[in-house]
């Protein structure tokens, strides 16, 4: 058994964002934006209480500590994205065939790729901005799984298969992960 203590997290909530908890379901909202996120699990309680996120277990176990930082790792990143946006930025490369990027409406269409027929999509989630400028694209959002699976998307739907990657190197690749460049 592990102290009480030990696996209570409290986390700071910043100036002009507010949380609302209702049965696990976490709503924060900020001056860029708002993110709902369901965090239940059956003994684990989230409430907020003088400006402050408690995370409290009813059972203390290593696999209760476990989803208590999980818990707290998606609070952090929630109170992140409601104050300042994530921005993933991508590079188109190719050098066999020119391709051309486009956005309509919820898809990022690739044509000439590989000198393709047929053009591919990639999906971009509900809450993320995407801007093409020339050879970069920039996915921003104030939800961080939202858009690193939209820059997944697009570089997933720029995938090679049966050629050798470092003669074929055409693609849209991430260069930079919510501030860490690569």
């Amino acid at each position: 058994m592990i102290p009480k203590e030990r696996l209570t997290k409290t986390i700071e909530i910043p100036e002009g964002v507010s949380v609302e908890v209702t049965g696990g379901i976490v709503k924060v909202k900020g001056p860029q934006g708002e993110i709902e996120k369901n965090l239940i699990f059956p003994t684990i309680n989230i409430k907020t209480e003088n400006g402050k996120i408690v995370i409290e277990p009813l059972k203390f176990t290593k696999r209760e500590k476990a989803v208590i930082n999980t818990f707290a790792a998606h609070l952090k990143n929630m109170l992140k994205g409601s104050t300042e946006k994530f921005v993933y930025k991508l590079k188109i490369c190719s050098s066999h065939f020119p391709m051309n990027v486009s956005k309509e409406g919820d898809y990022i269409i690739i044509k000439n790729f590989f000198g393709e027929k047929v053009p591919r999509k990639a999906k971009i989630l509900t809450g993320v901005d995407v801007k093409i400028t020339g050879n970069d694209i920039t996915v921003e959002s104030c939800d961080k799984e939202a858009a690193g699976q939209t820059a997944a998307n697009i570089e997933q739907a720029c995938r090679i298969t049966n050629r050798d990657r470092r003669i074929f190197q055409d693609g849209i690749w991430i260069t930079s992960k919510a501030g860490k460049e690569l």
